[in-house]
């Protein structure tokens, strides 16, 4: 598995609307890539926003990052939408879980 994270924060006059056409139609092409496995994300109370998603490997996660609609919409990002971000990539991430009947380790 290869994870991706990307933390931002949005400008203070960004266009909601312009904003949230373009994450609904990269999170649908993001789910049809070869390779996608899981899309979450999640906005603080501060407005802080944590995206997560889960690929089969790192060559996956760099052919939707590198994907010419997804490079348009980045540029968007930069350009228009946000007022920083950071991005971690980890390959073959330490995963604990937990289940009710016991905790397993992968």
């Amino acid at each position: 598995m290869f994870l991706v994270v990307f933390r931002n924060r949005k400008r203070a006059d960004i266009d909601a609307d312009a904003y949230i056409h373009d994450a609904v139609m990269m999170e649908a092409l993001a789910h049809r890539q070869p390779g996608f496995l899981l899309f979450r994300s999640y906005t603080a109370d501060d407005g802080e926003v944590l995206s997560m998603s889960e690929w089969e490997d790192e060559d996956a996660a760099m052919a939707w990052a590198h994907h010419a609609e997804h490079l348009l919409v980045q540029h968007r990002g930069r350009a228009e939408y946000y007022e920083s971000y950071t991005l971690y990539s980890c390959d073959s991430p330490r995963v604990h879980r937990f289940e009710l009947n016991g905790v397993t380790q992968a």
